[in-house]
């Protein structure tokens, strides 16, 4: 579902100071489109993403329509094929990509700024986004690609867990279903619903545009409208509806001939945009986030020999993503090791951090800070996660800032108010587990 073709350059590492991050500049084009910017002429290159409010969030009924609209873009439009477009932006040099997730789907451009090349890259990419053809042989062999993906998602453990995860975490919201939509969706999709989910989501207020290179302002203005403008104004999408906590803990065990067991236990976590985003942040990092150095690693791997690495992260969305716990343990382990994880779990939620493992944490999350915005490409993944999700335009400025001011007592409040051990989803897929779905 993804077109890829390499631009044959490179990365130069963006040159930023350590304490501070690019200066966004940020605009409306004439038919609504939010846009981000920020030049970077230190390079000749121009990278330009498109988000719309058109992920899988939005799929209804129609559970995979999401990516297959998203997927269909670049198999055919203005009258030319999946080929023929794939050889215009490898004959410039340029990269092209789509996808869609569960909370937005992204078209994405890398180009060099020299005219010759950047005017038909960007000419390519204006058609694709807004002269689809979907045509019948192309949905065809898609709608099978996916159909076949699914398949194979069934024989793989760690699938079948995080698909049982998010059903069971949210239920009857948006999120419950995976992007890829089940066989019985799929199967009863037709270009005409694809062509209805483009025309309702792909407009210029529902739509964010990151651009980061080689323009000065009035440049970027000028390539913005040009890309953007010809779709209609149209409307945002709809809110979606608040994710709710879990009531009571819930224990999905799902049969598997697979020699390790697959877990994966926890809760709806939280927004890109919450207010306790830093404290949980920052003690996650110190419990599971941190690979080999954290306090699960440490519990389960170190002492135990239990399991070769385990992990936990939030995954902030629109609404409440996803808290995720987990690990891949031997069967015979399994108990073993889902007892440790809740119990190390538990003991943190209680008692906090220590002050080292504060200590530890913060000088790794904010000495790593500048890897996080050292290329022009890695800087437009975040101004499009800003503009996408409406934060602060000063939010990679601040971003060490808040981090070092993210005291134990903080963490440790933030997790007792909004990590619950005692209610979470857990999930075994391996040999030995009954079959509960």
């Amino acid at each position: 579902m993804r077109t890829k073709i390499f631009l044959a350059l490179v990365i130069v590492i963006f040159s930023t100071s350590a304490d501070a991050g690019p200066q966004i500049q940020h605009w409306k084009t004439a038919n609504g489109a939010r846009v981000y910017f920020v030049p970077a002429p230190e390079l000749p290159i121009v990278d330009l993403t498109i988000v719309f409010d058109a992920g899988a969030a939005r799929d209804g009924k129609d559970s995979g329509v999401a990516l297959l609209t998203n997927g269909l873009l670049a198999e055919g439009a203005g009258g030319q094929d999946a080929d023929q477009l794939a050889q215009r932006f490898e004959s410039l040099g340029a990269e092209f990509s789509n996808n869609a997730e569960r909370d937005m789907a992204t078209l994405g451009l890398r180009t060099l700024s020299d005219a010759a090349l950047f005017d038909p890259a960007v000419d390519t990419l204006t058609t694709i986004l807004t002269r689809p053809d979907f045509p019948a042989a192309a949905f065809a062999r898609e709608q099978n690609r996916l159909l076949q993906s699914i398949a194979q998602r069934k024989q793989d453990p760690g699938e079948l867990a995080d698909e049982a995860f998010y059903r069971a975490v949210y239920g009857d919201h948006p999120y419950a279903t995976l992007p890829s939509g089940t066989e019985d969706s799929v199967k009863a999709l037709t270009s005409a619903k694809l062509k209805a989910f483009y025309e309702r989501y792909y407009v210029g207020a529902n739509a964010v545009v990151a651009i980061v290179g080689n323009l000065d302002r009035t440049a970027a203005e000028k390539l913005a409208e040009r890309v953007m403008g010809k779709l209609p104004a149209g409307q945002p999408a709809e809110k979606l509806p608040e994710v709710q906590n879990l009531a009571q803990a819930t224990e999905v065990l799902i049969e598997h001939p697979s020699a390790q067991t697959h877990i994966v236990m926890g809760q709806p976590g939280m927004t890109r945009d919450d207010a306790d985003y830093f404290p949980l942040y920052v003690g996650n990092h110190m419990l599971g986030g941190s690979g080999l150095v954290a306090r699960l690693s440490d519990e389960i791997r170190e002492k135990r020999g239990l399991a070769y690495s385990t992990y936990s992260y939030f995954l902030p969305m629109r609404k409440h993503g996803p808290y995720t716990i987990g690990a891949q343990t031997r069967n015979e382990s399994a108990q073993e090791s889902l007892t440790v994880l809740r119990d190390t779990v538990a003991a943190f939620v209680k008692d906090g951090p220590t002050a080292q493992e504060l200590d530890s944490s913060k000088k790794n999350i904010t000495g790593g800070f500048p890897l996080r915005i050292s290329s022009n490409k890695k800087i437009n993944e975040y101004i499009a996660m800003i503009g996408f999700y409406e934060l602060p335009l000063d939010y990679l400025d601040t971003f060490n800032s808040k981090v070092d001011a993210v005291s134990a007592a903080d963490i440790k409040n933030a997790f007792q108010r909004r990590v619950h051990p005692d209610k979470m989803v857990t999930v075994l897929v391996g040999g030995g587990n009954e079959k509960n779905q």
